[in-house]
């Protein structure tokens, strides 16, 4: 299945992955909840230090699954009918309904869109496609410019309207293909975490395809020990551990998914304003924020605008981010100052 993906579920290019340091004692205390599976054609993991009695493991991992697989069919690109692909499917011009979920969702994506001046796209699919990185794999060859001019005319997020009142979206354009891959897996965690809350689970760590809510302590009463994988394409190293809790961590980065041809690097990160994969040299960026959701869509949109834009953006707006930025001497690490502070 499911959310079709880039940053994206399977061609993961940023594995913020969970610390456990193998130096530590060699029995390492279980679990109560320790909920491993696929979704959204990506891995999640869910781990609670402490379960009430008035709930089991089993019936947690059944209410996940079943808001999980309920996610999935309002907002899957690959289930055909989907939520979102009957929106994609429609093309009448007229207003369209729209569930709940999906609408949290949608509205998300264009505060950001509008935030970052459309660097942040949902409709940038057919774009990704044109570039042979979509859902049947990496075609190695250019698009033509003509190509990519014409398939500009068919994205926009401005070309998706909102009516707030009747909670309905309509898309200028018929043809606009919505996909949500670069959000949905961060709004997945935030229900998922939600879900845990309202059953009494005080402690808890939700990862969605790299994309984690934290919450309370681990089972060593210590912070939750995060770490960012070092921007390399031959190897995986740690970058840098965070410990963290009560908060929201998405990343995106540009150093797996990409294809060569006689020397020029094409990346799988497409600016939907030029149709065209990014060439500036920030290889990841770590996003900290009080919701996966805005974390997820934030990691991509300051991807896309790169150190320099990305970096003065979020400083602006308070951001919490981590940029790993390529140098001819390797990796160079600048965090905005509410990153430092939260970590402080």
């Amino acid at each position: 299945m499911c959310f079709k993906s880039l940053k994206r579920s399977s061609a993961l290019v940023v594995i913020v992955f969970l610390f456990s340091a193998c130096q530590q004692a060699p029995e390492k205390p279980e679990y109560p909840l320790h909920y491993s599976d696929a979704i959204f054609g990506t891995s999640f993991i869910i781990k609670a230090p402490a379960l009430p009695d008035s709930v089991t493991s089993n019936e947690i991992q059944l209410k996940v699954k079943k808001l999980l697989d309920e996610l999935n069919r309002q907002m899957s690109t690959y289930l055909q009918d989907s939520e979102l692909s009957k929106i994609n499917q429609n093309q009448t011009g007229e207003w369209i309904a729209v569930s709940d979920a999906l609408y949290q969702v949608l509205k998300q994506a264009n505060s950001i869109s509008e935030l970052s001046n459309g660097a942040f796209d949902i409709t940038v699919g057919p774009l990704v496609n044109l570039w042979g990185f979509g859902p049947k794999g990496i075609s190695f060859v250019a698009p033509d410019e003509d190509k990519i001019k014409q398939q500009l005319l068919n994205t926009g997020y401005k070309n998706l309207l909102f009516d707030d009142e009747k909670q309905q979206i309509k898309k200028q354009i018929p043809q606009l293909y919505l996909d949500l891959s670069a959000i949905a897996k961060g709004y997945a965690v935030d229900q998922v975490g939600a879900l845990l809350e309202s059953n009494g689970i005080v402690d808890f760590m939700v990862e969605i395809g790299g994309e984690l809510r934290l919450k309370g302590l681990n089972i060593q009463n210590k912070p939750w020990r995060i770490a960012v994988e070092k921007p390399a394409a031959d190897q995986r190293m740690i970058q840098k551990v965070l410990p963290l809790t009560d908060i929201s961590l998405a990343t995106s980065g540009d150093y797996r998914n990409f294809f060569e041809v006689e020397g020029v690097r094409f990346s799988h990160t497409i600016d939907p304003r030029s149709g065209k994969p990014i060439t500036h040299k920030l290889a990841s960026i770590t996003i900290l924020s009080d919701t996966t959701m805005k974390a997820d869509a934030l990691a991509t949109a300051l991807m896309v605008l790169g150190s320099e834009q990305g970096y003065q953006l979020a400083e602006k707006q308070k951001i919490a981010a981590l940029f790993i930025i390529k140098t001819k001497e390797g990796f160079v690490e600048k965090a905005t100052d509410s990153f430092v502070a939260i970590l402080r």
